[in-house]
């Protein structure tokens, strides 16, 4: 495997596409971290290199005639999401708090963060709606208002953006915590839905500051 990971992600895959076949972990490298790893993605056995090839045989023909492990529970996208809105928002306000330009305006968490319960539901009725990509046709009434918020709070719009690039972050730091739960089949769709419905809810918002501004100049 090219990378650190690599084969813990096929391990996962393996069990999605085949979860009758016997999956077995040999790896180089023994430390902890990656034998829980493995056990959360649901080897059914870690073998450490080097192995004599006989002891190799020995153990794949013991483990095919225990069995495989328990199935994982698969779920799409949507789901994943939906169960863990307060995680994906709890790791959001973590690295806003980060960013020393976001916290230059003081806020309170639930100020800062009050709009992501619904901007994560109407992102969960993206995925579980099937729109097109690149489909502008259903407003967000979460996105614009946050917009009007964002320009009363005194936040620039390159502020709003980077905002919504840390959302970005924390939504697939959610789906890479589950990945052994994940439809493989519809994860790139999702993750493509997900970039497309976030851009989306930005442009809205934006809209909505620029006409907030607007108004307050006007009058």
């Amino acid at each position: 495997m090219p990378g650190a990971g690599d084969g813990l992600t096929v391990v996962s895959a393996m069990r999605h596409a085949n979860p009758s076949a016997v999956t077995i972990l040999l790896s180089s490298f023994p430390e902890m971290s990656a034998a829980i790893r493995a056990i959360l993605l649901q080897a059914d056995q870690i073998l450490v290199k080097p192995m004599d090839i006989s002891v190799l045989v020995d153990a794949i023909r013991q483990r095919l005639v225990i069995g495989t492990g328990p199935s994982p529970v698969i779920e799409s996208v949507a789901t994943i999401l939906e169960r863990s809105v307060q995680g994906t928002i709890d790791a959001w306000l973590a690295l806003v708090e980060r960013d020393d330009k976001l916290t230059m305006i003081a806020l309170e968490p639930h100020q800062r963060a009050g709009h992501l319960p619904k901007i994560l539901d109407d992102l969960v009725d993206r995925l579980r709606t099937f729109r097109p990509l690149a489909s502008n046709d259903v407003e967000s009434v979460a996105a614009r208002d946050h917009g009007a918020l964002r320009y009363r709070q005194g936040y620039s719009a390159a502020m709003m953006v980077e905002e919504a690039r840390l959302l970005q972050v924390s939504i697939f730091a959610t789906l890479q915590a589950n990945l052994m739960s994940i439809d493989f089949s519809m994860v790139l769709n999702g993750v493509m839905t997900i970039a497309d419905e976030v851009d989306s809810q930005l442009s809205q918002a934006i809209a909505s500051y620029d006409a907030e501004s607007l108004h307050k100049f006007v009058a």
